[in-house]
C-alpha cells in the first residue's frame, strides 16, 4: 500500500500551450515578455530596463482598457494543470488591429514576441494563426507587417509562413546611420469554403 504522500507526489501534471485575448491584469507579464524581446538587457543599456518596462506597461494598458471594435491583443500562455490548480505562464504575445493608409483600410500585425525559452516551438507561428482566423471573421483578406531585414529569425518565421516582402522602406536616417531597413510583408488570406 502507499501512503497519501507518494501519491501527491505521482500526480500528473499536464502542460498545454494556449492562445487566447488578453485580459487587463496580463499587462504586466506581457510587458515583461515585449521589453526582453525587443530591448534585452545588455551592457551599459541595462539601467534602462525598468523604465523601458514602464512605458510599454502603460502604453499596452491604455490599448487593452480601449474600445477599439479592430483591435485585439492575443496572448499565449503555457498552462499546467494538475487535479488541484491551474497556472498560466504568460510565454508570448502579438497584437492586431487596423491601420488607415493611403485611401485604404489594412490589417497589421505588431509585436510579435515570445519568450526565450519558448522559441522555436511553434508558438509565434500558432499566434499569427490565430490573428488569421480573426482576420476572416473581420472580412479581411490580407494581413501587413514590417520586419527588420537584419532580423533573420523573424524574417524567416514570416516567409516560411506565407507572408511576402512587399516593399522595402528606405529612408536617409538608414542610410546615414547605417539602420537596417524596414520590410513591409504582406499575406493573401486563404478562406476555407465548406
Amino acid at each position: 500500500m502507499s501512503d497519501s504522500s507518494e501519491l501527491e507526489i505521482n500526480t500528473s501534471c499536464e502542460v498545454s500551450v494556449t492562445i487566447r485575448e488578453a485580459q487587463l491584469q496580463d499587462a504586466k507579464a506581457l510587458s515583461e515578455v515585449l521589453t526582453l524581446s525587443f530591448h534585452p538587457a545588455k551592457g551599459w543599456s541595462s539601467f534602462l530596463q525598468p523604465i523601458l518596462k514602464l512605458g510599454v506597461y502603460e502604453d499596452l494598458r491604455s490599448r487593452l482598457r480601449g474600445t477599439l471594435p479592430y483591435y485585439r491583443c492575443l496572448v499565449a500562455v503555457e498552462v499546467n494543470a494538475t487535479p488541484k490548480q491551474t497556472q498560466e505562464k504568460v510565454i508570448g504575445t502579438i497584437e492586431l488591429s487596423v491601420k488607415s493608409g493611403f485611401n485604404c483600410h489594412y490589417l497589421y500585425i505588431s509585436n510579435l514576441a515570445v519568450t526565450e525559452s519558448h522559441r522555436r516551438k511553434g508558438i509565434a507561428k500558432q499566434l499569427l494563426q490565430k490573428c488569421e482566423e480573426i482576420a476572416v471573421k473581420w472580412g479581411y483578406h490580407t494581413l501587413n507587417l514590417h520586419v527588420l531585414d537584419n532580423n533573420y529569425p523573424a524574417k524567416k518565421l514570416y516567409l516560411s509562413n506565407g507572408y511576402q516582402i512587399s516593399e522595402t522602406e528606405i529612408t536617409w536616417t538608414n542610410w546615414l546611420f547605417f539602420r537596417s531597413q524596414r520590410l513591409f510583408l504582406q499575406k493573401q488570406i486563404q478562406t476555407h469554403v465548406s
